[in-house]
């Protein structure tokens, strides 16, 4: 399984045909303590960088871009339920939503750890 990662501090990990996409720590840092997140609607189809959800914490809100072209096939209600969950675990049970690919090529493009880490300490 590989993660990916996005200019807009999203991150991306592919299986098969179907990506996890969550917000990186680096993002959750910046936002700080998370209390609501609008995640999209199920069956919704996105393209690359469209606005998928918000995340809004005690001291800003932000969009969440969606890092590839595909449909929603799922929402974490976990998160939704508790919003916590983005800053507390955001690579694994604060994960947003699932999507599945409509071009492989997309997440191929996207920065690996050792590029996403050199682009997040300038910003």
């Amino acid at each position: 399984m590989t993660t990916k990662y996005t200019e807009d501090h999203e991150w991306i990990t592919v299986e098969g045909d179907v990506a996890t996409v969550g917000i990186t720590h680096h993002a959750q840092d910046a936002l700080g303590d998370v209390v609501f997140v609008d995640l999209p609607e199920v069956g919704r189809s996105f393209n690359q960088k469209d606005v998928a959800g918000v995340v809004e914490s005690v001291k800003a809100a932000a969009d969440v871009y969606m890092p590839v072209t595909g449909e929603v096939l799922e929402v974490n209600e976990a998160l939704r339920a508790d919003p916590s969950l983005a800053n507390s675990d955001p690579l694994a049970t604060g994960w947003f939503f699932k999507v599945r690919l409509a071009d492989p090529k997309q997440f191929d493009a996207l920065l690996d750890k050792t590029a996403y880490d050199a682009f997040s300490a300038n910003t």
